[in-house]
């Protein structure tokens, strides 16, 4: 019953400060305006996802399982991008952030041993790449929230029985993402999450998912993020092929496609993600004895389901990019 209080006491300080934001930032004019590049059409309020930094703060306050290391790269990095969020940081900036984040994490871990050099190394990679990743998906009304409701949903699961990290800290990141989407999951969204959201959200479900790939030496766990990954791969990939700038602001990704080009509305489309991406965690999840096929099967699908949707989608994007550049030509 006392964790019931407490969870309920996080729910409304959050509810209270993420209100109080809103007006802070509004005064500010601390808002997102939209852009060629936008799904949406209207000014709303940057940097909401504040929240899901301030819920892992609220946790390390009310609970005695502390990790100190983890908390000092999430404020760092939160920080980091809400500064941007704001006033445009070189990308130079954000990436030191991002690294010494991912390293204060892995001290978290107890793996930043100088005879773990390459792990580290790539460990780095990958943490810095999931980082952006999640960055990159952060495009649609709900779609943070609820994939990341998903993806905690799912390391709850496995913690049941496993206890790889405190259950509580799960929680309260739940509790801060079901906050943020009463704001955020909606069709004319209050608040977008900003980097500091999505980047701050990204490290906070890494940890965890770390925390369990390291316990059970089983890295097939990471296919928990397998919807985002797969989506965020292939559109680099598809971007290297047109020969485009990777660094220049772009809408092709799988769900930006759907939400802009064929209309389906944004949390239709955020909540397809999370409950796609549910069942493949909880496939996971029951396939014990066979997490490596599973893995390598789900990623083929996911893969080939890419390329089908571009084959036969794509060429609206172009129709898209066709009509914006004629629009241009014209008024100049």
């Amino acid at each position: 019953m006392n964790n019931l209080y407490t969870y309920v006491a996080i729910a409304v300080i959050l509810l209270v400060v993420e209100g109080a934001y809103f007006r802070i930032a509004r005064r500010l004019h601390i808002a997102d305006i939209p852009n060629q590049r936008s799904s949406h059409h209207d000014v709303i309020v940057r940097g909401g996802g504040v929240i899901f930094a301030l819920s892992i703060v609220l946790y390390h306050l009310f609970y005695y399982t502390h990790y100190w290391y983890f908390l000092a790269g999430l404020l760092i990095v939160a920080t980091v991008s809400y500064w941007d969020d704001i006033h445009s940081l070189p990308d130079s900036v954000r990436l030191i952030a991002q690294t010494v984040a991912t390293l204060l994490m892995f001290a978290e871990l107890g793996i930043l041993k100088p005879s773990l050099w390459w792990i580290i190394i790539l460990g780095l990679i990958l943490c810095v790449g999931i980082i952006n990743a999640y960055n990159f998906m952060d495009g649609i009304n709900g779609i943070t929230g609820a994939y990341s409701l998903a993806v905690i949903s799912s390391l709850a699961i496995v913690n049941y029985n496993l206890e790889f990290i405190d259950m509580s800290y799960l929680i309260v990141t739940a509790i801060g993402c079901f906050i943020f989407c009463l704001f955020n999951f909606r069709t004319k969204a209050i608040c977008f999450a900003g980097d500091v959201g999505s980047i701050s959200m990204a490290l906070i479900v890494m940890f965890p998912l770390a925390k369990l790939i390291i316990q059970t030496h089983d890295f097939s766990y990471i296919v928990f993020l397998a919807l985002y990954g797969v989506d965020t791969v292939l559109t680099i990939i598809h971007r290297i092929m047109l020969h485009e700038n990777l660094g220049q602001a772009h809408r092709k990704h799988a769900f930006q496609i759907l939400a802009n080009e064929l209309k389906i509305p944004h949390v239709a489309v955020s909540a397809g993600y999370a409950i796609v991406q549910m069942i493949i965690s909880v496939g996971l999840i029951f396939c014990s004895n066979y997490h490596l096929l599973y893995s390598i099967i789900v990623l083929l699908i996911l893969g080939f389901a890419y390329i089908f949707f571009m084959k036969r989608y794509y060429h609206l994007h172009e129709e898209y990019l066709q009509n914006i550049n004629s629009l241009n030509t014209n008024n100049h």
